[in-house]
């Protein structure tokens, strides 16, 4: 099925620009949380360097965040072999920034529980397999070992099941108990928030300039709002009241996210669990009050309007706001050296005698300009000189008498002065 974007907008699209540098860096982060002393060897990243879609090798890749990672000859690391070889590491600002994330990682486990939890209640059956679950991790902020952290000390809420001992990754995430207290939607506790306590109804995130689009909010909105956690879900009988239903469920599994977002493609491999229409991608444009589809990076994703003010975070998640710490790390780490390879480069150019040239020709042109200055100035005196002459003279002939000995000394007498003896004579001849 083909697949377009929403109308470019400049603010999300400046929020989506988290590139690709970022994501590479953090699998390497997380590669070398798995070694205890969070140091492993050049190769051992060569080695995956093509899985993260990546050429060249990885020293090179290390050396362009030097605030970020070290480069050390030494043992080998994670496994042990003992050998001299090329390792890497964190600087100690990279490691101070990475304990605070862990830190808040480890502040946010019953938040990701209720996240995991509510995930889960909008799920047919109350249960989702392990291995699609994966897709969710990145934008829920699940660490990598999300079950050993979560499950162990909440036995009575969540349970791993595995109804098909046959297959491969069959292993299912199951919730054991309803949770009345979870099953209340961002809507509808807005709505229960507000000052006139309204129905819940979705809010049109466009500016008033999008009046077809407002329009067409106000007519989705006439219908009741189906809860994404109800119960009765399956039941639902009419297209209207199934849309409306599976456009509760996307705004509340993106109102889940850290980001506000998710890719659209990971979106449908949940179609079935979650009830999704087949044209997911279809009923995100008819909604673009909500929702906004973008193809940056050839990955379409999907934005809940609402979660952004301009290109910000309303509301920013504490492992969110470590994780732009350590962005802003790696953005100074590659400008550092950027800065360094272009002052090398300059180097090199005035080894070669490209600079030098280069100054030359510049001095040569700034001494033309500085003497074709001097000729402009010298011929400006002489122009005004000789306006000043005319001038006097053409005063000289029309006025008679009075101060003729002094009209002889004109062409010393400062402007200033002829006038005042100009302005005399004239006061003379009036009287």
């Amino acid at each position: 099925m083909a697949r377009w974007s929403s109308p470019k907008d400049p603010a999300l699209e400046a929020a989506l620009r988290r590139n690709r540098r970022w994501i590479v860096n953090n699998q390497i982060k997380r590669l070398l949380l798995r070694f205890p002393s969070r140091t492993a060897p050049v190769r051992l990243l060569q080695s995956r360097f093509k899985t993260l879609d990546l050429l060249g090798r990885a020293a090179n890749w290390l050396r362009k965040y030097p605030s970020c990672f070290d480069l050390f000859h030494g043992g080998a690391g994670g496994d042990g072999d003992g050998g001299e070889e090329a390792c890497f590491g964190f600087t100690k600002r990279m490691a101070v920034l990475v304990d605070a994330e862990e830190a808040a990682v480890a502040a946010s486990e019953p938040a990701m529980a209720d996240r995991l939890a509510r995930v889960l209640m909008l799920a047919r059956g109350r249960r989702l397999q392990v291995s699609k679950l994966a897709a969710l991790r990145g934008p829920l902020g699940l660490p990598d070992d999300y079950l050993l952290r979560l499950l162990p000390a909440r036995t009575d809420l969540f349970r791993l099941a595995n109804p098909y001992p046959h297959r491969r990754n069959a292993a299912e995430l199951e919730l054991l108990r309803w949770v009345p207290s979870l099953a209340v939607s961002s809507v509808e506790a807005a709505a229960a928030s507000a000052a006139d306590s309204s129905a819940p109804r979705f809010t049109c995130s466009l500016p008033p300039s999008w009046a077809k689009s407002h329009a067409k909010m106000e007519e989705f909105n006439s219908t009741p709002y189906i809860s994404p956690y109800s119960e009765r879900w399956a039941a639902i009988g009419t297209d209207a009241d199934a849309e409306k239903r599976a456009v509760a469920v996307v705004h509340e599994l993106l109102s889940l996210t850290l980001w506000k977002k998710m890719s659209v493609l990971k979106l449908e491999h949940f179609r079935r669990e979650f009830g999704l229409p087949e044209d997911t991608a279809r009923m995100l444009h008819r909604h673009p009050c909500l929702f906004y589809v973008s193809n940056r990076y050839k990955i379409h994703t999907v934005v809940l309007r609402e979660g952004y003010e301009g290109s910000e975070l309303r509301e920013k998640d504490p492992v969110v706001a470590a994780k732009d710490r350590l962005g802003e790390l790696m953005q100074e780490g590659l400008h550092e050296y950027n800065q360094r390879r272009r002052s090398d480069n300059l180097e090199k150019k005035r080894r070669r005698g490209e600079i030098e040239i280069k100054e030359e020709e510049e001095e040569d042109d700034e001494e033309a300009a500085r003497l074709d200055s001097a000729e402009k100035r010298e011929e400006r005196r002489k122009f005004y000189k000789s306006i000043q002459h005319l001038c006097v003279s053409q005063s000289i002939k029309a006025i008679t008498g009075g101060c003729d000995g002094a009209w002889g000394l004109h062409t010393y007498m400062s402007t200033e002065a002829l006038g005042i003896c100009l302005q005399g004579k004239i006061d003379l001849l009036s009287s």
